[in-house]
């Protein structure tokens, strides 16, 4: 049984490397990095879709997030803040400043299970610590 602290690290490098993938367009890395399927959300609601359709979400979304805070929430949950762009978009207002987002991140089998993007810090760390004893 890994030691609490091995436990953050490997969700912190998991997530580390999600970001990576996504910020580099990196589909091999995308595709190793999620479940399949892998469960996400954001402006156009929530789905579980396939690790192949995650990948193909990295080029056509166009967006790229640079972490700001993390929050971990137990040994498989993390919130990140983040400031989301979409210089790759060509229907995303490229000149705007950063827009600050969230991202719940949970973990099984070793991989990213579920990424779903909030409007703001609080709102993810709700849904985070919604149903957790406390």
């Amino acid at each position: 049984m890994p030691y609490a602290y091995e436990e953050d690290a490997m969700l912190e490098n998991l997530i580390n490397a999600w970001h990576d993938a996504v910020n580099r367009r990196d589909l091999a890395a995308a595709l190793a990095v999620v479940t399949d399927p892998v469960e996400v959300s954001g402006p156009r609601g929530e789905q579980r879709i396939t690790a192949r359709d995650f990948a193909d979400w990295i080029v056509t979304s166009g967006i790229r997030l640079r972490p700001v805070s993390a929050h971990p929430v137990d040994e498989l949950t993390m919130v990140v803040e983040q400031e989301a762009t979409w210089p790759d978009n060509a229907d995303a207002d490229t000149a705007g400043p950063p827009v600050a987002v969230a991202t719940l991140f949970k973990v099984r089998d070793g991989a990213i299970s579920t990424a779903r993007r909030f409007d703001s810090l609080h709102d993810a760390l709700r849904a985070a610590t919604a149903g957790t004893p406390g």
